[in-house]
């Protein structure tokens, strides 16, 4: 008899996904910069794309190199990544540049990058490796504590000036100690107090305003949530843009470029909204084909996870399947208005270079344990 051999899976399916989603993503971001661009950059029409796609292209190849390292070298810095998140959010907190009066960015001369995408990361690997540590403690009190220790004080500490990352990063560790666990009754229930959290979000958001809680401008984006026509001098205005232009597109879209609400009348139309641009141009076939090929990533994430070598492989891949699935279903709800404002952005999709290059080193991480994978032939 024949031996079986063993010979490494490497899942390009989801490699060319990626490829997909940041060429895609630099499309958009052309036909929905190019007008402010050509105001604020001497006619460079092409700035902000040109900007997005170098550093992607250079993210692509760093994502290709830790996709062909051991991702079980990434538990060994978990307590490491945690003390350099915390330096990071102190010092952004004092130091950080103000942009749009918030204190998000850490730099050095002309570079800069957001440390809470440096947090979501920290939390995927730390969390992943205690939760392999507790084993079957997952499900007692103290095992439950010590990861909630982990995850909360980060999560209310870039919640301070990110409301958004702040929600993001707690959904991550949720999830994750969600599919750890044996016992989902209490998660489901979580779940059920979050939607009716949502539900009575205005009632709660005053409530918490008055016992000081809750800043004004949090405030506002419920009000603005609620009733963007009364609070359109208080961040409305965005909202009913948003909404015009996924209305005005129709079934197909008006056509690629063809955008009337990237004019200025959507602002930053490259950045949150730009799901609002792709709905006015492609229409609803183009923003239900996006949404698939996001479903499609998902697929390929619980195929890896299902397959993974080791409990602490499923659960890095795990840890970055619900970012991208919390950030793209926030993202959206967004922009149709389904829940507040909370500024956040589309994966892959959404201007940011800093976001780009921390989704492809979690990309590379997930394509590093697609590699450990074995296959009998």
């Amino acid at each position: 008899m024949k031996k079986k051999r063993s010979q490494r899976f490497y899942d390009y399916s989801l490699l060319f996904t990626i490829a997909f989603l940041i060429m895609f993503g630099l499309l958009m971001i052309y036909s929905a910069s190019s007008y402010k661009a050509q105001l604020d950059y001497n006619g460079n029409a092409a700035y902000f794309m040109t900007r997005q796609g170098v550093i992607a292209l250079g993210g692509f190849a760093f994502m290709i190199l830790i996709s062909r390292m051991d991702y079980r070298w990434y538990a060994k810095f978990y307590k490491l990544a945690i003390a350099v998140s915390w330096f990071m959010m102190i010092a952004v907190s004092f130091v950080g540049r103000r942009v749009n009066g918030k204190r998000r960015w850490l730099g050095v001369g002309p570079l800069s990058f957001q440390p809470t995408e440096l947090v979501k990361i920290t939390i995927i690997v730390s969390v992943a490796a205690l939760l392999v540590k507790l084993g079957r403690d997952v499900d007692r009190p103290a095992g439950i504590a010590r990861i909630a220790m982990v995850v909360l004080p980060l999560a209310a500490i870039v919640a301070a000036n990110n409301l958004s990352s702040g929600i993001i990063i707690a959904g991550i560790g949720f999830v994750m100690l969600f599919v750890a666990s044996r016992k989902k009754l209490w998660y489901f229930l979580v779940m059920a107090a979050g939607g009716l959290v949502i539900a009575f979000a205005p009632q709660i958001g005053n409530g918490l305003r008055a016992i000081h809680l809750l800043k004004p401008y949090q405030l506002s984006r419920i009000n603005v949530w609620k009733n963007p026509e009364a609070f359109a001098s208080e961040g409305g205005y965005q909202v009913l843009q948003g909404l015009y232009a996924i209305g005005s597109g129709g079934l197909f879209g008006k056509g690629l470029g063809e955008s009337i609400q990237k004019l200025g009348f959507v602002p930053e139309a490259q950045n949150d909204m730009i799901f609002s641009i792709i709905c006015e141009e492609l229409g609803l076939f183009g923003a239900v084909a996006l949404i698939l090929v996001f479903m499609f990533m998902i697929y390929r994430f619980m195929v890896i996870a299902s397959n993974a070598p080791d409990l602490f492989g499923c659960l890095l891949v795990v840890g970055v399947m619900a970012h991208i699935a919390i950030q793209v279903i926030l993202n959206i709800a967004v922009v149709t208005n389904t829940i507040p404002n909370t500024g956040i952005t589309l994966p892959f999709i959404s201007y940011g270079g800093t976001s780009i290059i921390f989704l492809e080193a979690e990309m590379g991480m997930v394509l590093s344990v697609s590699n450990q994978i074995k296959l009998e032939k």
